[in-house]
């Protein structure tokens, strides 16, 4: 790998994963430590981080392990305290932390709703709330929200409140790139689309398909344009991307990876 994050601090919500493989998270961690940056990788799971750190190699040495509970405002900001003690300043925030949860209006309770608003779009907030003002400071930073196609299209099933918190994640950034662009800090989104990752296995085969993980698989491939599923290590490279100085004149939009899916019309 090369140095294209030499001598940057990054700070990454969720770099565990819910079970093996390359897990988003998971993936920019490894990656980012890969090309040289100082990774602050945080989860409210230490486990997930310990296993992260298994995939590592030499670029271990670049990883330093965070909890954090990113429905509690505290939390994050001693997550954030503790990222500048360490290193000094933040030069990348990955906001990564993110679910869903199935059903329309009728089918969820008001209480999933609101948990799945905290979840996915207000801890977006909060952690930009806190890391903002060092990055002022600094005059320069890279902040990559984590969205989904859910929030640009449907993908297959009713899961409201994700699609809504994710689309809310794609303004909230523009809205935020054009405030702080003066200041050189750029905000950016990387829009997933029906990857597999540890999700499928985990989480997605039990709400959809009663466990069948090969359905759910073939149900997704069918909506891919490619003739493959990408993995977490496709939106890592993007992060990568987006991080670096290759990226300096990039503000304000949305990389898509999706193999295509939301090019479709059906």
């Amino acid at each position: 790998m090369s140095d294209r994050l030499k001598g940057k601090v990054a700070l990454i919500t969720g770099a565990g994963s819910v079970g093996p493989g390359w897990g988003n998270g998971r993936a920019m961690t490894i990656r980012f430590a890969q090309e040289g940056a100082q990774v602050f990788a945080t989860d409210i799971d230490e486990a997930r981080l310990d296993e992260t750190l298994s995939y590592a190699k030499e670029e271990k040495v670049n990883i330093h392990k965070g909890i954090v509970d990113v429905m509690q405002s505290s939390s994050i900001e001693q997550m954030v305290q503790e990222c500048l003690q360490r290193f000094g300043r933040i030069d990348i925030l990955v906001n990564n932390v993110g679910g869903s949860a199935k059903g329309g209006p009728v089918e969820m309770t008001e209480e999933i709703w609101d948990t799945q608003v905290d979840y996915n779009l207000k801890s977006v907030f909060l952690t930009c709330k806190y890391v903002l003002p060092g990055m002022i400071q600094q005059g320069s930073g890279s902040i990559i929200n984590m969205a989904s196609t859910s929030g640009m299209r449907w993908t297959g099933s009713a899961q409201i409140a994700y699609a809504a918190t994710k689309a809310g994640i794609i303004q909230f950034s523009k809205v935020l790139a054009v405030q702080y662009a003066k200041q050189n800090i750029r905000v950016n989104t990387i829009v997933p689309g029906q990857l597999h990752t540890p999700m499928v296995e985990t989480r997605l085969a039990k709400q959809r398909t009663g466990g069948d993980v090969s359905t759910i698989l073939e149900q997704r491939q069918a909506r891919i344009p490619l003739p493959f599923m990408g993995d977490g290590m496709d939106t890592a490279n993007a992060a990568v991307f987006l991080a670096s100085e290759e990226a300096r004149f990039i503000t304000g939009t949305e990389i898509v990876i999706d193999g295509g899916m939301s090019a479709k019309c059906d």
